[in-house]
């Protein structure tokens, strides 16, 4: 193809998510003509189900130490150069009225479709075409420029971005195809995992616990050096909740997590001192004044003494071993059927931060999900989508 052919557009977007309609965004602003095509009916269903349907569209302590990669410097450039202020502003701009919950995470007042309707703004501001409902057959490039081919149409760019996220909640489309088309184009990728995803038990701990379904409690949970203060949740299956999905980003199966189901309480001297001013109280009752009435009710099952009188220093001990370092080794995850985003991707080394253009291939992008970042929960995959999206549109 010579340089004298005509494209039918300067840059082409698969994935009407967050980080792709950012992208197409500013892009459009800056004068390039952009499609973005997506296989699903409606553009970023993932921003309409976040948050429960408000969208935890950022979090107001957002760094770099907030992300996971097998290079934990690559997301740095990106996020300096738009920060979450950048985007709490343009929500401003557009009236959106948002709060705080907690740790930092900013939610929508209203529904989720307001960021949605706002980035569409955004690009029919940049006079984007998106083009929804429609396959991808397959992805070529001739000479400098980028052939991408629907069941209908046979289109051409001088720039692709792939920003069609990863295989988590598959029930809304998600899909391995950015992986493809990475590893098509010879660039490795960092075998992909569930992440932000509830663990489960074992068969031999699921009939002892089933009784806990649906207590939630406040905890320290850990792993290796991950540490995370938030709240836990017990399931039918195992174990869900703010602390677990956190956890379960840095969690590899066949290890054990350790739990503090009280961490804001020095039990032992509590206990100790208890033992000694009502020494008739049974550990249960006493118990339930720092835990879940359930809760305790079952970790007193493993107390032999009726009252704390009758408890021994040794037992003081054993009970705090079952309250502050309870070590579980789940049995796995739900799997990418409820993870919330995936971890892996295509490899940040052969990308360049600033651009997040593929380093071996010109013209050729990966943004958001698809790539070798996750970040915590609490609104730092959407920063990701943004920061990256922005950095991209600013490059092509």
């Amino acid at each position: 193809m010579s340089a004298a052919t005509h494209l039918d557009y300067d840059v082409i977007i698969i994935g009407a998510g967050a980080a792709g309609l950012m992208c197409g965004a500013v892009a459009g602003q800056q004068g390039r003509s952009v499609l973005i095509l997506d296989h699903a009916s409606k553009p970023a269903e993932k921003i309409r189900i976040s948050g429960g349907g408000r969208c935890n569209f950022t979090n107001l302590y957002c760094e770099p130490h907030n992300f996971i990669s097998q290079n934990p410097h690559f997301v740095k450039s990106a996020l300096r150069r738009y920060t979450q202020h950048d985007f709490i502003a343009l929500v401003e701009r557009y009236g959106i009225a948002y709060h705080e919950k907690t740790k930092g995470q900013l939610f929508c007042d209203g529904r989720s479709q307001s960021i949605i309707d706002m980035l569409l703004s955004e690009c029919d501001a940049g006079q984007n075409t998106i083009q929804l409902g429609t396959d991808i057959l397959g992805v070529d490039k001739f000479g400098e420029a980028f052939i991408v081919t629907t069941p209908h149409q046979t289109l051409n760019c001088a720039r692709l971005v792939i920003a069609c996220g990863g295989p988590s909640i598959p029930k809304m489309g998600a899909s391995s195809f950015g992986y493809k088309i990475a590893e098509q184009f010879g660039l490795n990728i960092i075998t992909p995992k569930p992440a932000l995803v509830p663990l489960t038990f074992t068969d031999q701990m699921k009939l002892p616990l089933k009784t806990l379904a649906g207590v939630s409690t406040d905890c320290v949970v850990r792993h290796d050096k991950a540490e995370f203060d938030e709240a836990l949740l017990f399931t039918h299956r195992g174990l869900s909740g703010p602390a677990i999905l956190q956890i379960s980003s840095y969690w590899e199966a066949g290890d054990a997590i350790e739990i503090d189901l009280t961490p804001n309480h020095d039990l032992t001297a509590l206990l100790k001192s208890a033992r000694m001013e009502s020494p008739r109280q049974s550990p249960k009752n006493w118990l339930s004044q720092y835990l879940p009435a359930r809760l305790a009710e079952f970790i007193a099952q493993n107390i032999k003494a009726a009252r704390l009188a009758d408890m021994s220093d040794l037992d003081i001990m054993n009970l705090m071993l079952l309250v502050k370092e309870w070590r579980v080794k789940p049995a796995g995850s739900e799997g990418f059927r409820t993870a919330e985003v995936t971890k892996g991707g295509v490899d940040t080394h052969e990308l360049s931060s600033k651009t997040m253009e593929a380093r071996a291939i010109k013209g050729l992008y990966f943004i958001g999900e698809v790539v070798d970042v996750t970040g915590h929960l609490g609104g730092h995959n959407f920063q990701w989508a943004w920061a990256s999206g922005a950095a991209c549109g600013q490059a092509i």
